[in-house]
């Protein structure tokens, strides 16, 4: 068995990067969002063309994003969803519903103080984690039956 996984969400830490080093010699193939903040930001202006009005500006970029961010979650096999503690990733709870609504398998990746914030995406995922070891646990379980350790 072989697994697609998207791993969506926080882009300041290198919790994507723990992930995929984990999961080294596992048949996991991941994907992801652009994480360059800048290059997500402005993709659509710098294509399609300038615009004055910081909301449309937004408005295009975010309509670009979508386009890979939807590729992604659709091939998925499995989504990890990150909700990191500096900033409010609007973006990941909307790809964690979309992902749930797809049928996706989800696991959400979050610190323990935000399990109030979070509970509605919690409900919707098959598995909460608060490291990413624990995501690569999970990966390897359902990829081998074995347990960690």
């Amino acid at each position: 068995m072989a697994l697609k996984v998207y791993l969506s969400g926080e882009i300041h830490t290198d919790w994507r990067e723990q992930i995929i080093e984990g999961a080294k010699g596992l048949e996991v193939s991941f994907s992801a969002p652009v994480t360059d903040h800048g290059a997500s930001d402005d993709c659509g202006v710098a294509i399609l063309g300038a615009e004055e009005n910081k909301y449309w500006h937004d408005h295009k970029g975010a309509m670009v994003n979508a386009i890979r961010t939807r590729k992604g979650i659709s091939d998925a096999d499995v989504v990890v969803v990150r909700f990191g503690d500096k900033y409010k990733q609007w973006n990941a709870a909307f790809d964690a519903g979309y992902a749930a609504a797809l049928g996706k398998s989800v696991i959400v990746l979050s610190p323990p103080e935000h399990q109030h914030a979070l509970k509605e995406v919690h409900a919707a995922a098959l598995a909460v984690a608060e490291e990413p070891r624990q995501v690569v646990e999970i990966l390897r379980y359902v990829l081998t039956g074995k347990l960690p350790g």
